[in-house]
């Protein structure tokens, strides 16, 4: 369910309390940002033509990769005439030492103003290696800098992200490829400031546009806000659902699976059997007994400063946010060795949060799970990945004091607050074949927000 709507006098009032906060802090304005419509998905796929930086057979791989996207692409530094550029492709893969990066780096500074809005720019290096020389990790390790510091300078919508490939995964494997589509694309609208590690190939689609064709995902607490919308994405892209909540939520749970033509399945997450009453839903009916994809979006707030909180605050966030995703996916994994796994984390899990001493416990317990599951998971070919959403425009937002929100919204890069369509695409991208290179990762999906890496 969408925040609710400020009434018509208001809204002006909370324009100009938005400018004054904006100036007064020196913070990005707020620009309606470009995301993906679902009648046309991925298309265009950039806001403009595209320019790839570089030289060398990485460089000449990525540009052919993007023509046959049909794309406009563009090797040289002159803007198409009153057209600006919809994506910049940094090619830094050949790096070996720090001072070889200036003239490609320097030539993308040439360009940012020729930015459309809610551009992308996207740099290709590789992750520092064991027993890398210190001037190659150096030269490495010198991007992650880069990209974070560029996702503050750019405006208009535009974010600066970077795919960090392992030694032996190349440029056109299809994990790197598609984490390059997912980056371009109006799907990661506000995923800003990160680097996303590649460590293996990855499956093409048959089918950019719908890469979940014929799969099955079961989705925890799918019944309203970011569940919901996963669950409309995931549906979108071509995924099957098993939508799950408890009942107390089972008429809404019912409204979202009927308009994607889902299964609903009332069921407490916590209860010691739900991982069984998963696996008896999936064998039956038109789920056939297969299951693709498990995520674990599920989640509860008992905010608290630890000083008066009571046992059944932290107990209660603990048992649903982190104790009941292990449960489960340790009773599925056994049956289903090659699961791949999304959970929901949260910046409050990097970072910490005032008043969130179990929530942040509970998140940052999620992380530490999925990093255990992934190599757990690939060993029967699945992955584990989270996904740590920074201030969403939720029901649970909108609650928060006038001023503290506006303040949340605005130190993002991006000057304002995701929607929960933000978290679901990022969902979708890691339940996604092309996504197979992608192992334990955290995706923030937070504008750049003020936390964590």
């Amino acid at each position: 369910m969408a925040p609710p709507t400020l009434p018509a006098p208001l809204r002006g009032v909370s324009k100009q309390l938005n400018r004054a906060i904006t100036q007064a802090l020196g913070l990005t304005e707020a620009v309606t940002l470009r995301r993906t419509d679902p009648t046309s998905v991925d298309a265009p796929l950039t806001a403009g033509p595209v320019l790839v930086i570089g030289s060398g057979p990485d460089a000449d791989a990525v540009a052919h990769q993007l023509h046959d996207w049909h794309l406009d692409v563009r090797r040289n530094l002159q803007a198409p005439t009153q057209q600006r550029w919809g994506a910049v492709v940094v090619a830094l893969t050949d790096l070996e030492a720090p001072g070889e990066e200036a003239e490609r780096v320097l030539a993308l500074g040439g360009v940012l103003r020729e930015l459309a809005r809610s551009a992308r720019v996207v740099t290709l290096s590789r992750a520092v290696a064991d027993g890398d020389a210190p001037a190659v990790a150096a030269a490495r390790g010198g991007v992650s800098g880069l990209v974070r510091s560029l996702g503050k300078e750019l405006r208009q919508g535009a974010t600066a992200n970077g795919i960090e490939l392992a030694d032996g995964v190349g440029v056109t494997d299809a994990a790197a490829i598609g984490t390059l589509r997912f980056l371009l694309s109006a799907r990661s609208a506000f995923v800003d400031g990160q680097l996303l590690p590649v460590t293996g190939r990855g499956i093409t689609p048959e089918d950019w546009t719908r890469p979940l064709a014929g799969t099955v995902v079961v989705v925890t607490g799918a019944a309203r806000g970011i569940g919901a919308e996963t669950v409309r994405v995931l549906a979108r892209d071509g995924a099957h659902v098993l939508g799950v909540d408890v009942p107390a939520a089972g008429e809404a749970l019912a409204a979202v699976m009927n308009e994607v033509g889902g299964v609903a399945l009332q069921l407490d997450i916590t209860a010691p059997d739900a991982g069984e009453r998963l696996l008896e839903r999936v064998a039956r009916g038109p789920f056939n007994g297969r299951l693709d994809v498990l995520v674990h979006n599920a989640g509860i707030l008992r905010d608290k400063l630890l000083a008066n909180m009571k046992p059944e605050h932290w107990e209660s966030v603990v048992a649903v946010n982190l104790a009941a995703q292990v449960a489960i996916t340790t009773t599925l994994a056994e049956a289903y060795p090659g699961l791949v796994q999304v959970s929901l984390a949260s910046t409050s899990g990097i970072a910490g949060n005032r008043g969130q001493t179990n929530y942040g416990f509970s998140k940052a317990g999620v992380i530490g799970a999925t990093q255990a599951w992934a190599p757990v998971l690939a060993a029967g070919g699945g992955r584990a990945n989270a996904v740590a959403p920074g201030f969403i425009e939720t029901e649970m937002t909108a609650s928060i004091p006038t001023m503290q929100r506006e303040i949340s919204r605005r130190v993002s890069s991006l000057g304002q607050g995701g929607k929960p369509v933000d978290v679901a695409e990022a969902v979708a991208f890691l339940a996604s074949p092309q996504a197979g290179g992608i192992n334990g990762a955290v995706l923030r999906v937070c504008g750049q927000n003020l936390v964590g890496r």
